[in-house]
């Protein structure tokens, strides 16, 4: 986290510091190692994505979210298992489930259900700045985390990634800008989102994909998060050579999600 931080994340890292202590407090890693032998074997997150890519189809990462900080409430009605299972229906490759209690309204149980009720891998939506969340994502069944450039210093992007890799976790890791990217490909990780979305004023441009996607190598999935909302958004990015995509707002505001998504991205 830098001096640049936007005020909003800034609160969030902070609150997500105590949340971290006081869970450490009420169960350890050990436990969470226990709890981890349990669990089915990661779905493989990546290569869901890939595959989808690979049939010519786009690869779509639907995500299940209540709220938002600058949204608020999106979905009223709120079932993670019947929209995991729309999801499912209308052809999503994985899921992306917010746990963020106090931000985003999530929990931990809605990413426990939605992987129960489906055969989809599933990422876990949170703020990862502490060793134990990648354990406890696991022993949630996580098939996968979110690393945020912005909400991590370079090492502790490094270490946590490594980490992740050692748990059989796939990585996503996500960017805003031209210094974020350059700190996430100096990864070796498959996967890079870049967010539409400025953290600052939370206005959110398609052209944020299209600025950053001649830096990135071509053996790197690109994965565009924030801002689709039509098919000609969907026909824009794929035009350009992007076919991967991680939706919520557009989807969850929807009665059918899942039909939604078929609408989306036929």
């Amino acid at each position: 986290m830098s001096n640049e931080t936007p005020t909003v994340l800034k609160k969030i890292l902070a609150r997500k510091a105590q949340e971290i202590a006081d869970r450490k407090a009420v169960v350890s890693i050990d436990q969470l190692k226990s709890q981890i032998e349990n669990v089915s074997a990661p779905r493989g997150f990546a290569k869901a994505l890939q595959a989808k890519i690979s049939a010519g189809e786009s690869a779509v990462i639907a995500e299940i979210k209540k709220a938002s900080p600058s949204k608020g409430v999106i979905r009223e009605q709120f079932d993670p298992i019947e929209i995991a299972k729309s999801y499912e229906r209308g052809g999503a490759a994985c899921l992306s489930v917010l746990t963020d209690v106090d931000f985003f309204q999530g929990a931990d149980q809605y990413l426990k259900d939605a992987r129960a009720s489906c055969n989809l891998p599933v990422i876990r939506k949170d703020f990862i700045i502490d060793e134990y969340q990648l354990y406890e994502s696991r022993a949630l069944g996580a098939d996968c985390v979110l690393l945020i450039v912005s909400a991590l210093q370079p090492e502790a992007l490094y270490s946590l990634h490594a980490a992740a890799l050692s748990l059989g976790l796939d990585v996503l890791i996500e960017v805003h800008d031209q210094r974020e990217l350059e700190i996430a490909l100096a990864v070796d990780n498959p996967m890079v989102g870049i967010n539409n979305r400025n953290l600052h004023t939370f206005e959110v441009s398609l052209d944020n994909t299209f600025q950053l996607l001649d830096q990135i190598p071509r053996d790197r999935m690109v994965i565009t998060e924030s801002g689709i909302h039509s098919g000609d958004d969907v026909q824009l990015m794929r035009d350009n050579n992007v076919h991967a995509f991680l939706v919520g707002e557009a989807l969850m505001r929807c009665e059918d999600p899942g039909q939604q998504l078929k609408h989306l991205f036929s």
